[in-house]
């Protein structure tokens, strides 16, 4: 680089470099000469300086995709606490990043236990079959109607042939929406966090139920549900899920590898977010860390485990 850089100043200076060359005579016709010998001097020069700024050239213009998500990544799709989570919404695309949900039905002719089944296709519309385990399970679907009642958090299984399928409980007409939830193994043997959803269409007569008031205290069953923290957009957030029954502090088990999901629906696009506590439990109560991705409002729907049963916890959140 440093005879490229001699050539450079010396055209600058408006000379031949010493090396270049000299006249033979005050007319000499090797004048010409020499200033062609600068001339291919300095395209080589250049040519060679720039073939070996490629060479030391070590930057990459593509990201692959990490062995496992990240919690500030994966738009709504975070399977461990951490800063920014829920910051970013997902399942709002049938398709990303090259892999697509893709069921087999859509309409439903009737209410009542119905059959769900789709596959995950990949590059060349190959069916994918290759998926990591995350909280115990290859696969989390959550299914809920548009007016963000009827919620069902299931665990589908897969076919020889990559179709997943799980009953799935529609206690109402009208239009749901199907989120698939998980981390398939792509070609490079990476981990890929995505939630993808469908619209499903229950036939019937459509009466959409008003969101409930805004409340920290949930009944599920024979346990009650308090939360404390205040969600805010941009700012991740603790909140903290207590859990009692009959009064007392309730013992609560681990549940697909800790102690509470969270799924976190945005009214108006049904944006989700899906985020897990921390490990521990913080003074008898689950920690989970979370940043709302907009103002409005939301449905918040809580899993734990009490005596060997699982629960949902719902509350309505206005975020001004």
């Amino acid at each position: 680089m440093r005879a490229a850089d001699g050539v450079v100043r010396a055209a600058k200076a408006g000379r031949a470099p010493a090396s270049a060359g000299r006249s033979a005579s005050p007319g000499g016709g090797l004048q010409g000469v020499s200033w062609a010998v600068f001339v291919g001097a300095l395209v080589v020069a250049l040519v060679g300086g720039f073939t070996l700024g490629a060479a030391l050239d070590t930057s990459t213009t593509a990201a692959t995709p990490t062995a496992g998500p990240s919690p500030a990544s994966d738009a709504g799709h975070q399977h461990a606490a951490g800063a920014s989570a829920g910051s970013e919404v997902g399942g709002l695309s049938v398709s990303s990043l090259g892999y697509t949900l893709t069921p087999t039905q859509t309409v439903y002719g009737s209410t009542g236990l119905q059959k769900f089944a789709y596959t995950i296709k990949g590059s060349g519309a190959q069916t994918a079959t290759q998926f990591a385990t995350v909280h115990d399970k290859p696969m989390h679907l959550v299914i809920a109607r548009r007016d963000l009642s009827g919620f069902q958090h299931l665990h589908p299984t897969m076919g020889s042939d990559g179709t997943w399928s799980v009953p799935v409980q529609f206690d109402s007409a009208g239009p749901w929406r199907a989120y698939a939830d998980f981390s398939v193994i792509t070609a490079a043997g990476a981990q890929l966090a995505l939630t993808l959803g469908v619209d499903l269409a229950v036939v019937g007569t459509y009466q959409p139920r008003p969101l409930p008031p805004v409340t920290r205290t949930s009944v599920a069953d024979t346990t009650t549900v308090e939360f404390s923290g205040t969600p805010m957009v941009g700012a991740t957030q603790p909140l903290a899920f207590r859990v009692t029954s009959a009064g007392a502090p309730a013992v609560l088990q681990p549940y697909l590898g800790s102690f509470g999901h969270l799924v976190v629906l945005r009214e108006g696009d049904m944006g989700y977010v899906h985020v897990h506590p921390e490990p521990q439990l913080a003074d008898g109560a689950v920690k989970i860390w979370l940043a709302v991705p907009s103002v409005g409002r939301y449905r918040m729907y809580f899993n734990y485990q009490v005596g060997g049963k699982v629960h949902t916890a719902q509350f309505t959140l206005t975020v001004p």
